[in-house]
């Protein structure tokens, strides 16, 4: 499928069908594996998914700098985990955190903008560990949470999903979870549970674009 094909798709009416599908089945519930970038993004994808499915959350996010940002980060996504109703229990998976994996994975890459090929690489490297966690695991359905960000591609996310998911021979779920206000609720949420909410993506080179936008 062209890009152009997946810009016009629409993933939250993909992700309702699937969903009305669920709801309808013989009554076991599904199994995700959910990949989360950090807890506010989280909020609401686990607020609107925990109905559905059994969730657990992988936190693998080596693109995430300095490592004490990283030990942040990570805590504030247990801690709403632990705070947060759910229908069906909420597990979690830290991943390692190997920085050296994003690196070798953006390496050329490193002066593109924000939204560019250097971000498509760390989608990549990130959606390639769901997959291979959720194959291993064997879960229904894997997924990310980074499609709630205005500032990333939808469709990108998708894409990669889907290739990832033939690979690993797992169900990607599709979403767009900044439709329907989900960015709009996670910063409700996020709110509500105090959650630390980042100024820039995570990696180094977002954090150097901020402080310059900054200045």
């Amino acid at each position: 499928m062209s890009e152009t094909q997946n810009q016009k798709r629409n993933y939250q009416k993909e992700l309702d069908r699937l969903l009305c599908l669920s709801a309808l089945g013989t009554g076991s519930v599904p199994t995700l594996l959910l990949h989360s970038c950090c807890a506010p993004c989280s909020s609401y994808v686990l607020e609107y998914l925990s109905d559905y499915f059994r969730i657990t959350v992988l936190y693998y996010n080596p693109n995430i700098y300095p490592e004490q940002e990283y030990a942040h980060r990570v805590e504030e996504q247990k801690r709403l985990i632990g705070e947060l109703p759910a229908r069906y229990p909420i597990q979690i998976i830290e991943g390692r955190f190997e920085p050296r994996e994003f690196y070798d994975a953006v390496r050329g890459l490193e002066h593109i903008p924000e939204g560019g090929e250097r971000c498509h690489a760390c989608f990549r490297l990130r959606l390639e560990e769901a997959a291979r966690t959720a194959a291993a695991g064997r879960f229904d359905y894997f997924t990310t949470t980074l499609t709630i960000s205005p500032l990333k591609n939808a469709a990108k996310l998708n894409e990669i999903g889907e290739e990832l998911a033939g690979r690993y021979h797992v169900r990607w779920l599709p979403s767009d979870f900044k439709k329907r206000n989900g960015y709009k609720r996670s910063v409700e949420l996020s709110a509500q549970y105090n959650l630390y909410r980042q100024d820039y993506c995570g990696c180094v080179f977002s954090r150097q674009e901020r402080e310059l936008q900054k200045q």
